[in-house]
């Protein structure tokens, strides 16, 4: 697990000169810690060769490779992580817009990740249409797009729809989301080692933690017999922040080693 949280930090470090692709596969790490990322990074090269064009990328990933949306399983975190979803063929909206985005990066065709609410589909920064690789890869207009907010979302006509609710993200911005993912599923089945990392990469992006994501850091070490590391954890974390952010971690990491007794 360190050694994924070392690269992954070293990798955010420098956002001028990210690698998407490697950054995603530095969190697949975390959870199978012997990946070979340099193996992945050259499937994805293979992925682009003989490759021109938006078109031919679509062709490549969903109809040759077959890449499709898991609505069955969609709460696997094997969703979440790049290789699986290429050995599987399946994934969520966030991973496989990831793949698009580095394949089309690769041949030539830029794209750029849009966090729609709900949804995460791709931008094709020449054409500027949206392609929605959960579905396929199917190319979406304005109402396309519209439709398919409203569904995921359930929100109503009262709600205007436009271009403020199809925001591009940045890498960074495309691996908090993707951390988030991870560790809302790690939270929810009680896997405190597995949010231990998650929550460590997420340390490591240049957006500071909230006090939320410090606590449950605290409580992922306690949940692995760790209270005293925990404790210490948040007093370190506490003098890094707001007095009242600071206050709650020093409760917290009382409460921790309260536990101790």
């Amino acid at each position: 697990m360190s050694d994924a949280v070392e690269r992954f930090g070293a990798l955010v470090a420098r956002p001028e000169r990210l690698d998407l692709g490697e950054a995603a596969l530095q969190i697949a790490r975390g959870a199978y810690p012997d990946l070979d990322v340099g193996a992945w990074l050259r499937a994805l090269d293979r992925l682009a060769d003989g490759v021109t064009g938006i078109a031919a990328v679509r062709a490549r990933l969903f109809d040759e490779l077959g890449l499709r949306g898991d609505g069955e399983g969609y709460y696997d975190p094997d969703n979440s992580f790049l290789h699986r979803v290429l050995e599987r063929r399946r994934g969520i909206p966030i991973t496989l817009s990831v793949i698009t985005i580095e394949v089309a990066r690769r041949a030539g065709s830029p794209c750029d990740g849009v966090g729609m609410p709900g949804h995460f589909l791709v931008r094709d920064r020449e054409a500027g249409v949206l392609l929605d690789p959960f579905d396929g890869g199917r190319v979406l207009d304005e109402a396309g797009a519209e439709d398919l907010f409203r569904s995921t979302t359930g929100a109503g006509p009262e709600i205007p729809f436009g271009p403020h609710l199809l925001p591009v993200l940045t890498p960074l911005e495309i691996l908090v989301r993707m951390l988030a993912n991870l560790r809302s599923l790690y939270r929810a089945s009680g896997a405190a080692a597995d949010l231990e990392w998650v929550l460590r990469m997420r340390f490591a992006l240049p957006a500071p933690p909230s006090t939320a994501e410090v606590a449950e850091l605290g409580e992922a070490l306690a949940a692995q017999g760790r209270l005293l590391e925990g404790a210490k954890e948040l007093e370190a974390r506490a003098l890094t922040t707001d007095p009242e952010s600071a206050l709650a971690l020093r409760a917290a990491a009382r409460a921790l080693r309260a536990r101790l007794n």
